[in-house]
């Protein structure tokens, strides 16, 4: 068995495949010819109609959602700022604290007499 006959039978095996698909394409083509016409039309105006509602239902909900968001967004920013501001000046006083702390252990060291610095 060589790859040739593996190639030909592959090949055969899609062309039926084609033609079996090609007949019930037949098929629905030719119900469709034989099918009332005006009613497939109205059916399908009405799906196109439908859909064309949903859509501007769509259109509408997110919209809305948009408009809500944004203004959560305005608000969420402004927050953020004001907490930016609030966390400087709060490293800000940290920072000096530790300034005061460093500053008041060093004279506290430095007053003290040679003895209790021995003991």
């Amino acid at each position: 068995m060589s790859l040739a006959f593996f190639a030909n039978l592959l090949t055969t095996l899609l062309c039926s495949a084609v033609l079996v698909q090609s007949v019930r394409m037949m098929r629905s083509v030719s119900s469709l010819k034989t099918a009332d016409l005006p009613m497939t039309v109205m059916a399908l105006e009405n799906a196109t109609s439908q859909a064309r509602m949903v859509l501007a239902d769509l259109k509408t909900t997110l919209q809305v959602d948009y408009q809500q968001t944004a203004g959560s967004l305005e608000e969420a920013t402004a927050v953020r700022d004001e907490l930016h501001v609030l966390i400087e000046i709060a490293n800000a006083r940290a920072d000096r604290l530790v300034e005061a702390a460093s500053t008041s252990t060093r004279k506290v060291r430095s007053t003290k007499p040679a003895k209790e610095v021995a003991a």
